[in-house]
């Protein structure tokens, strides 16, 4: 392409969430080259922010007249995506859905909005359309020491909240074994994963999904529930608390030094998991999230990315960005993002184009059950976890408020009556300051891990 025609070029600009993984982004600006040969009237410009600042650099290049043609935000920051603003007061963002508009193809590449997996499609259908294009998804799963659990006599992985407990019970009456029987960090996603599953709205308008939310509830029963058999586990001495918060590292150690026989933690651990039983000797099972046994299973939490739109582009600007999206999620592409990070497929199409190359056998089999899991919902609105401002400071009230109950003997119900009205206070300053005209402050910008 001559001079003259490279300065003609159709410039996407796409900003991408980054994680703290080696060469993350690779696969990304590889398929950005792809496509340009494909379409070399566009340049796809990837760039990137770490997923914490993310928005806050969006919102700030936004006002100053930089805005990006497309983002993708982590799931935990999908409410402060919807709320950034461009200078004149309007959203930055639209949705995907209607900027498609129907179609079945844009620019060659089909449209595969309607293939993308129910768990994803619900988390990002707001206001009753798909707002975000889902890049990346993980959950919460059950990683189980099956040579310990054996040796405890039980055979059968559980599957419930009671049949945790009777095996951790088995595992503490072993001779010479782990000091617990569980372990998980005390991190928000815990709460958001148990809430999906149980089916519960923490906050009103269908989970923040039609409307703006406005109430939180840290004491639903279902919250409570949860709760008080996490305290209860810790008190019974089968629950490995290892004194802090968000301590992924502990929880991981004790799995892999086999001080505990299970540990909840996200798909995205699984290589690792199955690495430190190779490393330690024992057999490593993944599978779903054990669920309560007095209410009906309806979801689950999501982790990941979706790939935002920006409102008020012109024609060929748009097109290319929602193609560049459509490339992004063709089987084959899908498959190779999974292959590469361990994110689970978002699209049905790559599922069958894994499942025909036997990829879910032999050493890979243990993703499957990120699979398996992602297809159990029911599609109510508390199956997906709920969109709210001021979710990483709200996530931080419920963790506080676990580690007053497990490290200072504070009663369950009592605290969390608490944090629910601490929770409230921070949503009601949340739809204060986004609710007003004028700049985001920082605070309204936090995300959390």
């Amino acid at each position: 392409m001559g001079e003259a025609n490279q300065q003609d070029r159709i410039t996407i600009d796409a900003l991408f969430t980054g994680y703290p993984f080696p060469n993350f982004l690779e696969p990304i600006e590889e398929r950005a080259r792809e496509f340009e040969e494909l379409h070399p009237r566009y340049r796809i410009k990837v760039g990137s922010f770490y997923f914490q600042n993310l928005g806050e650099e969006i919102s700030k290049a936004t006002l100053e007249g930089r805005p990006p043609t497309m983002a993708s935000y982590y799931t935990g920051a999908t409410q402060i995506a919807r709320d950034t603003l461009k200078a004149d007061g309007t959203p930055l963002f639209t949705s995907v859905e209607k900027a498609i508009g129907g179609r079945t193809e844009i620019l060659g590449h089909p449209v595969v909005l309607d293939d993308i997996i129910t768990a994803c499609r619900d988390f990002y259908t707001i206001d009753g359309t798909v707002a975000a294009m889902p890049l990346s998804v993980s959950t919460m799963h059950l990683y189980t020491n099956v040579t310990l659990l054996k040796a405890a006599g039980v055979t059968e992985i559980p599957r419930t909240w009671r049949e945790i407990e009777a095996a951790c019970q088995a595992v503490a009456e072993l001779e010479d074994g782990p000091s617990h029987g569980i372990s998980w960090a005390n991190d928000g996603k815990f709460f958001q994963q148990a809430m999906a599953q149980l089916g519960a709205r923490l906050v009103d308008h269908e989970n923040g999904r039609d409307g703006r939310a406005t109430t939180v509830d840290l004491t639903s029963p279902e919250m409570l529930a949860y709760v008080t058999w996490w305290h209860r586990m810790h008190q019974d001495g089968h629950y490995l608390y290892t004194g802090k918060v968000e301590d992924w590292e502990g929880s991981f150690k004790a799995f892999a030094d086999q001080q505990v026989v299970f540990r909840l933690s996200s798909s995205f651990d699984g290589p690792y998991m199955v690495k430190a039983g190779q490393d330690g000797g024992f057999e490593v099972a993944v599978t779903p999230t054990p669920y309560s046994d007095d209410f009906p299973r309806a979801g689950n939490w999501i982790g990941g990315d979706g790939i935002w739109l920006a409102d008020g582009l012109d024609k060929e600007t748009e097109d290319g960005a929602l193609a560049f999206m459509q490339y992004l999620s063709t089987p084959a592409n899908v498959a190779k993002w999974h292959k590469s990070f361990g994110t689970s497929p978002v699209t049905n199409g790559a599922i069958a184009l894994l499942e025909s190359e036997g990829w879910f056998d032999g050493e890979h089999a243990y993703h499957r059950a990120t699979v398996e899991q992602l297809k159990a919902t029911d599609g109510t609105p508390g199956a997906s976890a709920a969109l709210l401002g001021h979710f990483a400071q709200i996530q931080h009230a419920m963790m506080n408020a676990m580690e007053d109950v497990m490290g200072r003997g504070a009663d369950p119900v009592a605290r969390f009556t608490q944090a629910s009205a601490e929770a409230t206070r921070l949503l009601d300053d949340y739809g204060a300051h986004c609710l007003a005209t004028g700049p985001r402050p920082a605070h309204c910008l936090v995300v959390d891990s």
